[in-house]
């Protein structure tokens, strides 16, 4: 295969397993875009790659949503909640990523992931009330959670998946097939606020973006499949989550180095 089209395809596949990753675990979408853009695709300027990366997966975020909110797997209540407060912390926290190296801020990122992924653990026995939803007694909670959450994904670049399912269960204890559901309202938001900053300093690469954004369309749907088979498995779906997150954060960490 000539290099041109090696390369394009290498951009769709990353692009599909990008959205393969959203419709099975809610998040993970940038956690792989990211690294995915800079070392496999080639993207030199991890700026553009983390700019690029939150246009790609905020679209393909709407792409999975479509699919849970058939299957009926979105709390719309906690989801506006959060979106709204998280989308506030995202320009901010956008705005302070920028100004920080690229290459440190990928190792903070990856420190981060392992931090979660820990916690993800730790609570994979909690199987959470079905009938969770946002209240006068957990409001705040899910405030609280949205804006800081929104923080860490605009400084990262990030959708913020892997924080937003986690951030959802503990403020509302909703189970983790909602959680991952209603985090992709959110995950679409945060990743359209980060990318407007982005786009506004020049460091989104539209090609790229275009193609990431046709793979992933395509890989939601096997993903969305794959989560409601895990979903009936004590903790599997979140050990999972939890593999991916440790596998890409080793990964990013050893290159780092």
């Amino acid at each position: 295969m000539p290099p041109d089209l090696t390369h394009l395809a290498l951009e769709v596949l990353s692009g599909a397993l990008v959205g393969f990753t959203l419709g099975l675990i809610g998040g993970g979408g940038s956690i792989l875009a990211v690294p995915l853009m800079v070392y496999v695709v080639g993207v030199s300027n991890p700026h553009v790659a983390i700019g690029t990366s939150a246009l790609a997966v905020a679209v393909n975020a709407l792409a999975g949503l479509a699919q849970h909110a058939r299957a009926r797997t979105v709390k719309w209540r906690c989801a506006a909640i959060f979106a709204t407060f998280g989308v506030v912390g995202a320009f901010g926290g956008a705005t302070l990523g920028k100004a920080m190296d690229g290459r440190r801020l990928l190792l903070c990122f990856a420190l981060l992931m392992i931090v979660v992924g820990v916690l993800m653990l730790l609570g994979r026995r909690n199987q959470g009330c079905e009938g969770a939803a946002c209240n006068r007694e957990n409001m705040s909670r899910v405030m609280t959670y949205g804006l800081g959450t929104g923080a860490l994904s605009g400084f990262f670049g990030i959708g913020g998946g892997f924080l937003i399912v986690p951030a959802l269960i503990a403020s509302t204890r909703m189970p983790i097939l909602n959680a991952i559901g209603t985090s992709l309202v959110a995950v679409a938001a945060f990743g359209a606020s980060t990318a407007l900053s982005y786009m506004v300093s020049g460091l989104i690469d539209w090609n790229l973006a275009v193609l990431f954004i046709v793979g992933g369309v395509v890989g939601s749907f096997g993903g969305m499949r794959a989560a409601r088979a895990l979903a009936g498995t004590t903790g599997g779906l979140t050990i999972f989550f939890s593999g991916v997150i440790f596998c890409v954060a080793t990964y990013m960490i050893w290159r780092s180095f």
